[in-house]
């Protein structure tokens, strides 16, 4: 069975641009959810993308909904491939790579595995993946969908959501969460500076954080307690 839904809005450049000034770990600091899980890496680090995303539902080794789908993605979108728990065959390779990135796509995010790294790096097309395997799907025609809510390493991800993805891993966000968000992650990696200076002046991590004070009180507290 097959469900195909429409293309969601695309995500507002203004909200983009600011995502793109933050790192996914100054976010994760304060918001919990809305995390790819670690496990699915990214295969060149060095970079940073922002976008809007388009999910698929791929099941196991029938990877024909992935061809489909690049063929409505537009410039900005990101991929996000629900695998349904598939670990072995691989639903990306070289040539899904290539016709993504024509597309415009700025990135895939996939639940599972790819053939090797080098088309993505060829190809200059960011991925997010689980790991690699030989053994590559075919466009079975078992089933799948398009953007209907997915989840993709833990995280739960809708059409439409807004995407940031760098070195530490992926974020998929409400676009109504993205300014007070990204303004809170501007700000405290704008203040970091100073606090790196100071510790290279000699000030210790745990001073630097307040929590070296909150360690021996409590150290103290417990060694008075022992003595009663």
């Amino acid at each position: 069975m097959y469900l195909i839904n429409d293309m969601p809005p695309q995500v507002d450049p203004g909200l983009l641009g600011l995502l793109a000034q933050c790192r996914t770990e100054t976010i994760g600091h304060h918001r919990h959810w809305g995390f790819v899980h670690g496990d699915i890496k990214a295969v060149m680090a060095e970079r940073t993308i922002v976008g809007t995303a388009v999910t698929v539902v791929c099941p196991g080794h029938d990877m024909g909904m992935v061809p489909h789908a690049i063929g409505s993605v537009r410039p900005g979108d990101v991929l996000f491939i629900d695998r349904l728990g598939d670990d072995h065959n691989a639903c990306w390779g070289g040539g899904t790579t290539l016709a993504a990135q024509i597309a415009g796509a700025v990135g895939v995010v996939i639940d599972g595995r790819a053939t090797g790294t080098s088309k993505f790096r060829e190809y200059d097309l960011p991925a997010w993946i689980r790991g690699y395997s030989p053994v590559g799907g075919h466009p079975y025609a078992m089933g799948g969908a398009i953007n209907i809510p997915v989840s993709v390493g833990g995280a739960v991800v809708l059409p439409g959501y807004a995407v940031l993805g760098d070195e530490s891993g992926v974020l998929a966000l409400p676009p109504e969460d993205v300014r007070y968000l990204a303004e809170m992650a501007i700000k405290k990696q704008d203040g970091q500076a100073e606090g790196l200076d100071k510790m290279r002046a000699g000030l210790k991590p745990g001073d630097r954080l307040g929590i070296t004070e909150q360690i021996l009180a409590g150290a103290a507290q417990a060694r008075a307690a022992r003595r009663v």
